[in-house]
């Protein structure tokens, strides 16, 4: 037989181990965290020597195409 003290531990500590209460609060940093490292990457690949060079070339060939 179960006493009320054991019966009320054993719900505090199903709460307790089921409880998720803050999860969103760390994925959602987690992922601010992740789209800010993803953007500085992009920015910095962006703005490579190399990335607006292929871009100028891309626009300055359509430019010049004949139809």
């Amino acid at each position: 037989m179960t006493t009320p003290e054991k019966t009320g531990l054993r719900e505090r500590l199903r709460h307790v181990l089921e409880a998720d209460d803050g999860m969103s609060t760390v994925e959602y940093a987690i992922g601010t965290i992740a789209a800010a490292a993803f953007g500085a990457v992009l920015y910095t690949v962006v703005t490579g020597d190399n990335i607006v060079d292929a871009l100028t070339g891309i626009i300055d060939r359509a430019l010049k195409t004949t139809v």
